[in-house]
């Protein structure tokens, strides 16, 4: 399975996808079961070792699943 950085990538630049129908849940110390969701709309760049939204910078090491249109397309092994 690819890494998050280049699933998140292809959602934005390849044709036959749209990176706002995208659910990003990563870790978040301190969010009820230290779990956040955002949609792609909150991403404002995706840079090298991190995604860049208004609030925050988001290491990819954090993000446990990418979701798009109600299918899982990334998923972290658990250990």
């Amino acid at each position: 399975m690819a890494n998050p950085r280049i699933v998140l990538n292809e959602l934005k630049w390849k044709e036959e996808f749209d990176i706002n129908f995208a659910e990003i849940w990563y870790v978040h110390r301190g969010a009820p079961n230290n779990i956040k969701i955002i949609t792609g709309r909150d991403i404002i760049n995706l840079e090298k070792s991190f995604m860049k939204t208004n609030t925050s910078m988001i290491p990819y090491h954090r993000i446990i699943r990418i979701v798009y249109k109600n299918k899982i397309i990334f998923e972290r092994r658990k250990n």
